[in-house]
């Protein structure tokens, strides 16, 4: 007797939510058959995946061993039903993504411009925001994320390593004079991301060996990245921005990259999903992004 694909796909969303009911709620089936599918697949497997209370349940030691073929058993069949997908009817449906202010409207917006050429039945819902979307609470198919992800249940596609240069305005420069070292950032206004309600003021930079970390003063703060990138623009100050933001407002004059020897911190940006939400039209929208791979690794200062 071997492992139903269903009773799989209720034990892989078990372990993403952590609780019954949420899963069964993913699924679209009761909490009594979603316990009826993790009863079958333990009996099939002769094995207890997980440990259950009142309230949640957790991955035993033979869950946790099982849970990554159980998502390789989901993904290659999803995988399939895309090739099929791609062989006969066009592909379609929604797709819920999430990605940075900047991000989202410097790249992805004409990344999926292009794609919505290929593939014009699948519609879009995007959420612009710097803020980390919860897979398990709101609406959310595929999130673009910068740095390290921390939550075990998400498989993580890595898009790119990003860069980030200092850069300001030439009238900005001109009024305020050109910082000639890291040091110097201390004596200008400074265009500040915040982070977690905390301003972003301590900026990295490397040049070869050497490596420095510098405290800037900020005059604006923003929740939102591409107010910065605008505030730039405008002569506000001095930004500490991510290359690919603003590679094309430096190419245009708009902005001055402002210590060309140095680079800022590099951080990774990755396609971020739940296995159990790889329909056909999300495999086909991820499958597409990381062909733009190729495009954010060629993006870097010269």
């Amino acid at each position: 007797m071997s492992e139903s694909v269903s009773d799989i796909a209720v034990f892989v969303a078990c372990a993403d939510s952590g609780r019954l009911n949420q899963a069964a709620r993913s699924l679209g089936v009761t909490p009594a058959v979603a316990s009826a599918a993790l009863k079958r697949l333990e009996a099939t497997l002769g094995a207890r995946l997980v440990l259950r209370t009142t309230r949640s349940l957790r991955l035993s030691e033979e869950g946790e061993r099982y849970l990554p073929h159980a998502r390789e058993a989901l993904s290659a069949l999803n995988a399939g039903r895309l090739a099929l997908s791609r062989d006969g009817d066009e592909v379609d449906g929604l797709v819920r993504i999430t990605a940075p202010a900047d991000f989202g409207r410097n790249r992805l917006a004409g990344w999926l411009d292009d794609f919505a050429v290929r593939h014009p039945q699948v519609r879009f819902q995007i959420t612009l925001d710097d803020a980390v979307a919860d897979f398990f609470s709101a609406p959310v198919d595929l999130a673009l994320r910068y740095g390290a992800l921390g939550d075990s249940s998400l498989i993580a596609a890595p898009l790119a390593q990003l860069v980030r240069v200092a850069c300001a305005a030439p009238g900005y420069l001109q009024r305020r004079g050109t910082p000639r070292t890291p040091q110097d950032l201390g004596d200008h206004d400074a265009l500040c991301y915040m982070r977690q309600q905390r301003a972003v003021d301590r900026w990295s930079f490397t040049r070869g060996s050497d490596s420095v970390d510098v405290t800037v003063t900020p005059r604006w703060i923003f929740n939102d990245a591409e107010m910065v990138r605008r505030w730039a623009i405008r002569g506000r100050g001095i930004a500490y921005r991510i290359w690919a933001d603003v590679a094309e407002d430096v190419a245009a004059g708009r902005l001055v990259r402002v210590l060309p020897d140095w680079l800022g911190e590099a951080t990774p940006l990755s396609l971020v999903y739940t296995a159990r939400r790889l329909s056909p039209a999300l495999r086909a929208v991820i499958d597409f992004l990381l062909e733009r791979r190729a495009e954010l690794e060629n993006c870097m200062p010269a």
